[in-house]
C-alpha cells in the first residue's frame, strides 16, 4: 500500500516539475519569443502556410478567430463522417471491419471532433486503420483548438487595449507543431519500447497457455495513445482503453499516461501566468484547482485502497483493495487516482471500469466533471475556469460596492449575461438529458443493465460525459443505439462550443474597453482571498445544480448498499 501511494505522489510531482517547464516553453511559443526548437518547427510551418495560403501576421477580432475555428471544424467533421460510413471498402482495413451505421458514425465523427471521444463502438472491430488514423488526427486538431481558444484570451489581456487577438490558423498551427507533435513521439516512444504496437498489420494469430488459438488486435496503438493523453482526448484503441495490455502494458506505462494527459493542462495554467507576467495569479489558479483536485482523488484512492467492506464481511481476503474491473499491474490506488484525474481533466480514458467503482467514488467521478473546471482539458480547462472568475469578481465587487474589473477592464451587464449563459449550459444539458432519458422508458431503461439508483447514475453519466467533454462512461450502459448516439452527439456540439465562444467572446469585449490602472481600491485577483472566493463560486454553482440528481444516484446507491 505504501507503495502504490508512493507512486501517486511521484506520478503528481513529476508532472508539476514538467509542467512549470513547458508552461515557460508554451508561453513563449504564444509570444513569438525564441525557443530552442525554432530551428526545426520554424521552416515546417513555413511550408504550411505556403500550401495553405495562410497569412500569419494578419490580425483578427474575437469574432473572426471564433468564425475560423468554426468553419475548419465543420469540415473535419464531414470529412470523419464519411470516412466512417464508407470505411469497409476504403483502403488500410486489413481486418475488413464494416462501415459504421449513420447514427453511430454521426456520434463517433463529433464525438473525436469535440475533445471527448466518448466511444459507443469497440476499436477492434469498430473501425478501420484509416478510421483510427483519421480520428488520431482529430485527436490533435480538437486539442489544438481549445490551445488556440485560450492563447486568443491571453492576447486579449497582454495589452491595455485592443481589438488585434492573433490568428487563429497560427496559433492553431504552432499547438500542433511546436508542442503536441513532439511531445507526442516522446510518449510514443516510451509505449512503443515497453510492448504498445506499432503496426499496419491485421490481427496476429496466437495460441494461448491454454493451447486455445486467439486473434490478437493490433495496429498503430503506441501512436494514438500518445496523442490521446496528451491531447486529454481519452479515446482508446481498443475498447478496453488503457486497462488493456497493448494499450497500457505496465506500470511504468501507466505513469507514463498518467502525467501526458496531466502536464499540458498543468503547463497551460503556467502559460497564462508566464505570458501575461503574472506568476502569483496563475500560483492562485492552480492551487484552487488543486485543492478541488485533491479533494475528489483522495476520497477516492481512500474508497478504493479500502475496498468493499461488504466483501470483507463475507470472509474474503480484501487486502487489494477493491479489485472489480481493476488491473492486478496498476492496483486498487493507482486506479482510483486515475479515475478522479481523468474525469477533472476531461481526459476520459480509464485503466479500470468506473461502473464498478464504490458509489461515492463513482459521485466524485461525476462531480469532477460536473464541475468541469479543475485543470479541465487542453486550453478549455482554463476557458472554463475564467468564466467563474468573471463571476467570482462581479459578486466580489458588489459585496464590497464597488464596480467589478478583472485586469483593468470593467465587468458589465453584457460581459456577465455571457458569463450566465456559459455556467448554466452545462448543468442544463446534463439534467435535461437525463431527465428526457428517464421520462421514455424506450430510451432510457430498457438500455440499461443495472436497474434502480445505479441504472440512473449511468444514464446521469453519459449525459456528464457528454457536456464535460470527457467520454468515460458507466458502461452497464447500452449506449450504441439512436437515442443515444443521436442525443449526446447534440450534447456534445452544443457542449464543446458555447463554453469557447462564450469565454473569448467576454475576453474580447473587454480587451477593447479603456484600461483603469490599478488603484487602492481595486479588487486584487492573485491573492488566496480571492482564490477562496472562486472555489465557493464554483463549489456553489455545483452544489446547487447537481446535488438533487446525485442523491438520486450515487448517494441513494450508497445508503441502500450498507443499509441492506
Amino acid at each position: 500500500m505504501n507503495t502504490e501511494i508512493s507512486g501517486i505522489i511521484a506520478m503528481f510531482a513529476i508532472t508539476l516539475v514538467i509542467g512549470l517547464f513547458l508552461g515557460k516553453y508554451i508561453a513563449n511559443v504564444y509570444g513569438y519569443k525564441k525557443t530552442f526548437l525554432d530551428p526545426v518547427f520554424e521552416p515546417i510551418e513555413k511550408l504550411i502556410y505556403k500550401i495553405s495560403g495562410i497569412d500569419p501576421r494578419r490580425q483578427m477580432n474575437w469574432k473572426q478567430n471564433m468564425y475560423a475555428m468554426l468553419t475548419i471544424n465543420l469540415l473535419w467533421l464531414v470529412i470523419g463522417f464519411l470516412i466512417l460510413l464508407n470505411q469497409s471498402w476504403l483502403p488500410l482495413n486489413p481486418d475488413g471491419n464494416p462501415n459504421m451505421s449513420p447514427d453511430l458514425a454521426f456520434n463517433t465523427a463529433i464525438s473525436f471532433l469535440v475533445n471527448c471521444n466518448l466511444q459507443h463502438y469497440s476499436g477492434e472491430t469498430g473501425v478501420s486503420y484509416l478510421s483510427q488514423l483519421y480520428l488520431m488526427f482529430l485527436q490533435f486538431v480538437t486539442a489544438a483548438t481549445g490551445m488556440a481558444a485560450m492563447a486568443v484570451l491571453f492576447k486579449a489581456f497582454k495589452e491595455k487595449t485592443t481589438t488585434e487577438l492573433g490568428n487563429f490558423y497560427d496559433l492553431f498551427t504552432k499547438s500542433v507543431i511546436r508542442i503536441l507533435v513532439p511531445v507526442s513521439i516522446l510518449v510514443a516512444l516510451i509505449l512503443s519500447a515497453n510492448g504498445s504496437p506499432m503496426t499496419f498489420e491485421g490481427k496476429d494469430h496466437i495460441v494461448t497457455l491454454e493451447g486455445q488459438k486467439a486473434d490478437v488486435s493490433r495496429g498503430p496503438v503506441a501512436a494514438f495513445v500518445a496523442i490521446k493523453h496528451l491531447g486529454t482526448n481519452g479515446g482508446g484503441f481498443f475498447g478496453a482503453n488503457s486497462s488493456h495490455p497493448l494499450e497500457n502494458p505496465n506500470y511504468l506505462t501507466n505513469m507514463t499516461e498518467m502525467i501526458a494527459q496531466m502536464v499540458i493542462p498543468f503547463a497551460l495554467v503556467f502559460a497564462l501566468g508566464f505570458y501575461l507576467n503574472k506568476r502569483k495569479l496563475s500560483w492562485v489558479i492552480f492551487t484552487v484547482m488543486t485543492v478541488g483536485f485533491l479533494a475528489l482523488a483522495v476520497p477516492n484512492i481512500i474508497n478504493e485502497t479500502n475496498g468493499n467492506p461488504l466483501i470483507t464481511q463475507m470472509g474474503t481476503n480484501n487486502d487489494l483493495g477493491a479489485m472489480e474491473g481493476k488491473e492486478i499491474r496498476f492496483g486498487s490506488g493507482a486506479s482510483g487516482y486515475w479515475s478522479i484525474a481523468t474525469t477533472v481533466i476531461s481526459t476520459g480514458s480509464i485503466n479500470s471500469m468506473h461502473d464498478s467503482t464504490m458509489p461515492l467514488s463513482g459521485m466524485n467521478e461525476l462531480l469532477a466533471m460536473m464541475i468541469n473546471c479543475f485543470y479541465g482539458g487542453c486550453g478549455v480547462g482554463i476557458l472554463n475556469y475564467f468564466i467563474f472568475i468573471i463571476l467570482a469578481v462581479f459578486i466580489s465587487g458588489l459585496m464590497v460596492g464597488r464596480t467589478p474589473e478583472f485586469m483593468g477592464k470593467k465587468i458589465e451587464a453584457k460581459e456577465m449575461k455571457i458569463a450566465m449563459i456559459v455556467a448554466l449550459f452545462h448543468p442544463f444539458l446534463i439534467l435535461a438529458g437525463t431527465a428526457l432519458t428517464a421520462y421514455l422508458p424506450e430510451f432510457g431503461a430498457k438500455t440499461l443493465n443495472n436497474p434502480g439508483f445505479h441504472g440512473f447514475s449511468e444514464m446521469l453519466y453519459e449525459f456528464t460525459s457528454s457536456s464535460a467533454n470527457n467520454g468515460s462512461g458507466f458502461e452497464g450502459l447500452g449506449d450504441n443505439t439512436p437515442w443515444w448516439n443521436i442525443s449526446t452527439g447534440i450534447v456534445l456540439l452544443l457542449s464543446r462550443f458555447i463554453p469557447i465562444i462564450g469565454p473569448v467572446a467576454i475576453a474580447g469585449l473587454l480587451a477593447q474597453k479603456k484600461f483603469i490602472p490599478e488603484s487602492s481600491g481595486t479588487l486584487k485577483t492573485d491573492t488566496a482571498t480571492f482564490g477562496f472566493m472562486t472555489l465557493a463560486v464554483i463549489l456553489l454553482i455545483a452544489a446547487l445544480s447537481f446535488f438533487p440528481a446525485l442523491t438520486l444516484g450515487p448517494i441513494a446507491e450508497q445508503i441502500q448498499y450498507f443499509t441492506e
